[in-house]
């Protein structure tokens, strides 16, 4: 089979104006080659530009990440802040410690002082809420993230804020990618070899400074940790902050503490996925702490796990949705105002504690671009490991920040001689058992997700586990209350499903809650039963009717 003259000739084209050595060195063999499978996956478009900004795998080609991808995304970028006024703007850079990530943050920051912005680079790989941080306590007009956050090794990812210090939105993220896609050829990006500043330690320290705001002055400091960060950059700065704060220093899981982009012991890098937390486990039997945290590889997102006898190995891992209440209910105990938000896929027990706390609540589109953007926020979260504690401070997910406020509220319940779980069990009580769950399905053929999602709006279910369905909504046409998204929501008779293609992954995801009353604590081991028996069956009815 003879490759096509004009893959060749595109192949070409791209080869001839690419600035790095590698990846020239890579498409070099496969133009020799004429590897026309591989060659036709790279070239079948661009690397497309949203609201996560962009990641993929790392390789040669448009459709992976790579120096010519982002040269192009940030002279799109500095184009679109120049047509805002912008220009003579700061434009903070970060980075994470993945393959390439220095080089895209360098790239980037050339660009940006070749188009007559000013450019800063944080000093070294950090976690994302100190760039996030960063943007609003430098004044600038945007800040850069150059990380792919959880994903696999492979990948790279591109992270865009505006001068409010959230993640953008639309309809920012369409100009910025119609900018993108007005960029000419490489060499008429203007990138001198110096021009920008290189960030001290100052803007850390300054975060760091900050941090310490989110627990309360007199509160007990005793919880002890294991702390894993991963592989990734959360090590340096969580146990910095917990030394100002006056915790015990964390136990720390030696074979994940320092960075390292191959993530040699974990197959993904998320604290989420089977089998990434058995190191943690595993210091934690020997270290016996009160709590085990995880941080993703850029530390924006945070995992807590608990001594359970009855999990096996003794530690069980909480679901986002528990550690967002447990936050919750803690905040409201040390006198909390404002607003609490969470995403439409989160738990819906956390209306139930603001609406009982006489505190405001939104329900946002997935993501904490929205989250961020409440108005009055005082705390938010979602179901995948993210809180914002310190929305004053950091308009994002962060890691760092809301490690301190569970190891508070962790020593807060020690001086009482409870738990989190023993205020998990209180929360039940209260507003009835709510249990989540998910169905992830990883696919190769994006069409997967496609055929399931066209299959599930021609034949919504009428009953999922023996429930009936009381409301099937198709998020794409948008609510009185939220802008269209791609996405299904399903209400069920004490239960309720939402569908959506994740926006960072190839997956389909499906988010399940059910809701069961609970008169006594005696009777929560029968409720817990009945709410795991109720998601099982809701996850094998709604593989069925999606066919997946």
């Amino acid at each position: 089979m003879t490759t096509p003259p004009d893959l060749l000739a595109r192949a070409g084209a791209w080869l001839a104006e690419d600035p790095d050595p590698d990846t020239r060195e890579e498409l070099a063999k496969l133009i020799a080659a004429e590897d026309t499978a591989e060659l036709t996956t790279r070239f079948a478009g661009i690397l497309q530009f949203g609201t996560a900004g962009l990641r993929g795998e790392l390789g040669a080609g448009p459709m992976r990440m790579n120096r010519s991808v982002v040269i192009r995304a940030a002279a799109g970028l500095a184009a679109y802040l120049k047509d805002q006024g912008q220009t003579g703007g700061l434009v903070v850079i970060g980075y994470d410690a993945r393959y390439k990530s220095a080089d895209f943050a360098r790239d980037t920051a050339a660009v940006m002082t070749g188009a007559g912005l000013r450019a800063a680079v944080l000093p070294r790989p950090l976690p994302t809420p100190v760039l996030a941080y960063a943007i609003r306590h430098l004044g600038a007009v945007a800040g850069v993230e150059v990380t792919a956050s959880h994903n696999p090794p492979r990948d790279n990812g591109y992270k865009v804020y505006l001068g409010d210090g959230s993640q953008i939105v639309p309809p920012a993220d369409g100009e910025i990618a119609a900018a993108i896609a007005a960029v000419g050829p490489l060499d008429t990006v203007d990138r001198p070899e110096s021009g920008w500043e290189t960030l001290g330690e100052e803007v850390l320290e300054a975060y760091l400074a900050r941090t310490d705001a989110v627990l309360d002055a007199d509160s007990p400091r005793t919880a002890r940790t294991v702390y894993t960060a991963m592989h990734g950059v959360g090590t340096s700065v969580l146990t910095a902050a917990f030394d100002r704060a006056g915790f015990p220093a964390p136990v720390l899981v030696a074979e994940q503490a320092e960075p390292d982009p191959a993530f040699p012991t974990v197959a993904f890098p998320n604290p989420e996925e089977p089998g990434a937390m058995d190191l943690a486990f595993t210091t934690a039997r020997r270290a016996k702490p009160d709590l085990v945290i995880a941080n993703d590889p850029d530390a924006d997102r945070c995992a807590v796990a608990v001594p359970d006898p009855a999990a096996d190995g003794g530690w069980r891992m909480l679901r986002g949705d528990e550690t967002g209440a447990l936050l919750a209910a803690h905040l409201v105990r040390r006198g909390a105002t404002g607003v609490f938000a969470e995403s439409i896929v989160s738990s819906s027990l956390l209306g139930r504690i603001a609406e009982k706390s006489g505190l405001g609540y939104e329900e946002t589109l997935t993501g904490f671009k929205w989250i961020a953007r409440v108005e009055g926020l005082r705390y938010g979260y979602e179901e995948a490991l993210g809180y914002c504690v310190d929305p004053d401070g950091v308009r994002d997910k962060d890691g760092i920040t809301a490690a301190l406020l569970v190891a508070e509220l962790a020593s807060v319940l020690k001086e009482q001689g409870r738990t989190l779980l023993d205020l998990l069990d209180d929360l039940a009580l209260e507003h009835g058992l709510h249990a989540t769950d998910q169905l992830s399905v990883r696919v190769e053929d994006l069409s997967v997700i496609a055929d399931a999602m066209r299959r599930l709006r021609e034949q919504p279910p009428v009953a999922l586990a023996g429930l009936p369905v009381t409301s099937a909504e198709d998020l794409s046409r948008g609510t009185d209350r939220l802008p269209p998204t791609d996405g299904l929501r399903y209400t069920l008779d004490g239960a309720r499903v939402i569908v959506r293609p994740s926006g960072t992954e190839p997956k389909l995801k499906c988010y399940l809650e059910v809701v069961v009353p609970v008169g006594s604590a005696d009777a929560l081991p029968t409720a817990r039963a009945r709410a795991t028996e109720l998601l099982t069956g809701i996850k094998r009815d709604l593989a069925a009717a999606a066919g997946i």
